[in-house]
Order: structure tokens, then C-alpha cells, then sequence
């Protein structure tokens, strides 16, 4: 049976997805849950648009489920969009956030489905390396002390790693960005039929969080 790939179209769900390939699991759909709220507390809301583009590059099936995003009932919106689905099982991408984890957990045993968090407890600078190693990815979204513009669009590099290890020595962020500090956009991995473009780009420049808008994906 086929696997569903819970993603914002960032590094962590990417990656996930891609070691979930790598072990033979056959991934069909990219699942992505919408919310109307930027704030919501399980999911992203930065350059969803690139998702479906994803999923065309990655011959697979993009699925949205659209969600108010707010907190506990955005998960009901996620059990009922994967219950609609033929699948074996969901990958994510959790790192740490218990939060995260254990809540999709409650939905796939709920589904009687199986899930796959290849990426949960690993060393986190290992991980970033990782992602630099295998993907190109970029920061969208900048929400935490010692994160100013000029990561917006950096890609995840051994460059970019130094940068983001300083900032989590003096401001004590989380190095992959799972608290909300950073978000992130995946513009090719080895499961792409080649790299995510796009065309357009502007800074929303905020107090609290900065966000990179890209458009014209293809």
C-alpha cells in the first residue's frame, strides 16, 4: 500500500519523506494542511503554493485540507482529510516537539494507520548537515531573536550552519528552527524530477516575524 507525506514543502518534512523513499515505502500523496491562522500551532502557512509543484515534480498527489488553524481543532480537520485516503501509513517530520509527535501519533492510531518520524531524536546539527548535503533548501520565515533579514532566501549550507549555530549558542534558539524560529522552503531533493522554481520575491518585514514570499512556481 501506498504511504501519505505530511509537509509544508520545508526541510524536515522533506527529508522525511525522502528516507522514507530511500526504505522502499512507496509515498503517493504530499498532504498539506492549510490554516488560516499563520500562528497556528501545528502547521506553517509560508509559500503553501509550492507544494502542488512539488508534488507534480515528484510525481505524486497533492492533497490539501484546509484547517481555521486553530489549536487542537486544526487536528480534527488533519484525521478527517487522511481518513479519506488509501494509505498503509504518514511520514512527518518531527525532530523534537512532542507537541507535534504525539498528536499526529493519536491521529494514525485513531486511523489504524502507521507512522514514520525517521528524523525524531536525531542530532540536530547532523540533520542540517544532512539537508545541506542532499537538498537545496532556503529560509522563508525569520520569528526569533538573532534571525534579521539576511537569512530570508540563505540556503542551507555549511555557511548558513555556522551562521545559525552561533545564533543558537548566544540566543539559545533551536538549530533546526522546530520551535518556530525559522521556516523553510525545499527547492530540490533527489526524489524531484529536478529543482522548484520561481519567479518572484518579496520581504514582509515584521517586528516579531519576517517572511520571504516567492510566487511563479514551476
Amino acid at each position: 500500500m501506498s504511504w501519505a507525506s505530511l509537509t509544508s514543502g520545508g526541510k524536515d518534512s522533506m527529508l522525511a519523506c525522502q528516507k522514507a523513499i530511500d526504505t522502499g515505502k512507496d509515498v503517493r500523496y504530499l498532504v498539506t494542511v492549510r490554516p488560516k491562522n499563520y500562528e497556528s500551532y501545528m502547521f506553517h502557512s509560508a509559500n503553501l503554493d509550492a507544494v502542488p509543484v512539488i508534488a507534480r515534480l515528484a510525481g505524486m498527489e497533492y492533497v490539501e485540507i484546509t484547517t481555521d488553524g486553530r489549536k487542537e481543532e486544526e487536528l480534527a480537520d488533519l484525521e478527517a482529510g487522511l481518513a479519506g485516503l488509501d494509505i498503509e501509513g504518514v511520514t512527518a517530520g518531527a525532530v523534537a516537539s512532542a507537541y507535534q509527535a504525539d498528536r499526529v501519533k493519536a491521529i494514525t492510531d485513531r486511523l489504524g494507520i502507521s507512522l514514520c518520524t525517521p528524523l525524531w531524536h536525531q542530532d540536530t546539527e547532523a540533520l542540517l548537515h544532512e539537508v545541506a548535503g542532499r537538498m537545496d533548501a532556503i529560509l522563508v520565515v525569520t520569528a526569533a531573536e538573532g534571525l534579521d533579514e539576511s537569512f530570508l532566501g540563505a540556503h542551507i549550507d555549511e555557511c548558513l550552519i555556522g551562521r545559525l549555530k552561533s545564533v543558537a549558542v548566544k540566543y539559545r534558539i533551536n538549530l533546526v528552527g522546530e520551535g518556530g524560529e525559522y521556516e523553510s522552503l525545499t527547492l530540490n531533493a533527489p526524489f524531484y524530477s529536478r529543482a522548484l522554481t520561481y519567479t518572484t520575491s518579496v520581504i514582509r518585514a515584521g517586528t516579531d516575524r519576517s517572511e520571504l514570499i516567492l510566487g511563479g512556481f514551476a
